[in-house]
């Protein structure tokens, strides 16, 4: 099964969600909403993969995030887009009141959970070979070379313009099916 992650202020009815439901099965494919304290985000993805028999993340921005610090905790295939690798830096703008991208309700984002992101970084990955990483050099929130410089050695395609949204993510799925094996 697929556990897919959303990045901050998404959420698991996403139109990468309904991408990947109609191309690998909406069985196969299970995207919650993810809270948004870090720490309970985290202990809720844990709370998922084990009960489910994931075998492969998929995270985009936070979520691909919280995604690299499975896949080195537990050495589960992972496929990043655009992800975050300092949202403890990125995400500091965000401090306050915000609205979900696919509800307009409102949420608080504080600094104690902006200081707790800290906790989950993982440094360089032990094994590039479990990342397939999807960037775009138009994503307008982050630098798309932090990631390509971060997951040296694993499989990054880095296209030209884009956005941080990855809208095209369609013309990768057959892409993400390959490396999942």
């Amino acid at each position: 099964m697929i556990l897919y992650l959303h990045g901050f202020g998404s959420c698991g009815q996403s139109t990468k969600t309904k991408l990947l439901k109609a191309y690998f099965g909406k069985d196969e494919v299970l995207a919650p909403n993810l809270p948004v304290d870090p720490t309970e985000a985290i202990l809720f993805i844990k709370k998922l993969i084990i009960e489910h028999d994931i075998d492969l993340l998929i995270g985009s921005s936070l979520g691909g995030y919280y995604a690299s610090y499975f896949c080195e905790l537990l050495e589960i295939k992972t496929v990043l887009i655009n992800p975050s690798t300092q949202p403890f830096i990125t995400l500091a703008p965000f401090v306050g009141t915000n609205k979900h991208w696919c509800s307009n309700k409102t949420f608080e984002f504080t600094k104690e959970h902006l200081k707790s992101l800290f906790e989950y970084a993982v440094a360089s990955p032990k094994d590039p070979s479990r990342y397939l990483v999807l960037l775009q050099k138009g994503d307008e929130l982050l630098d798309y070379s932090k990631a390509e410089d971060k997951y040296a050695g694993a499989k990054i395609i880095v296209q030209e313009d884009g956005n941080h949204r990855f809208e095209n993510i369609d013309e990768y799925l057959g892409e993400i099916k390959e490396f999942r094996g």
